[in-house]
């Protein structure tokens, strides 16, 4: 599913009942199209899930001053915000309905210093590997220019919701 710049984004909690009900590539689809609400992180650091497909999902994000650190630098938190929600994301599309999960742990590596010079970046999540419990995943962030800011890995609980 491709960004579409005219959807007016909401942003709160999914019911239980109404997660419950769609498989994971569904949720995460419906987020992108704006007929779910986004999470309220998404409204504080000014990320937006722009693309969901079946094992990998693209968030997209432009740092600013709102997210600097006291050495003047994006703080870390953004980037690993973005990576683990793109990550998190790519998971949860590959599981069926009834079905939740939730990071475990996840790492990731900070290639160059994030500024609100950097512009636009764009995380984009690909699933290795979704099994019954355990699902993992890679994660790379990058600059309109595509050059690698930072680059992290996941494993993903799977359970009944």
């Amino acid at each position: 599913m491709s960004p579409d710049v005219s959807i007016e984004r909401r942003y709160g909690v999914v019911s239980a009942d109404e997660r419950r009900a769609l498989g994971g590539l569904e949720f995460v689809q419906r987020l992108v199209t704006g007929a779910l609400p986004l999470n309220t992180m998404a409204r504080t650091l000014g990320y937006d899930i722009v693309e969901a497909t079946a094992g990998r999902v693209i968030v997209t994000a432009a740092p600013s001053a709102d997210h600097l650190n006291p050495a003047g630098t994006v703080h870390g938190g953004f980037a690993a915000t973005l990576l683990d929600t793109c990550m998190g994301l790519a998971v949860l599309t590959t599981i069926g309905t009834g079905l939740s999960s939730t990071t475990l742990e996840f790492k990731i590596s900070l290639l160059r210093s994030l500024m609100p010079e950097t512009g636009p970046i764009r995380a984009e999540g690909i699933v290795i590997t979704s099994g019954k419990r355990i699902g993992t995943a890679e994660g790379r962030l990058t600059d309109s220019e595509g050059r690698l800011l930072a680059h992290g890995t996941t494993t993903c609980l799977i359970f009944d919701r």
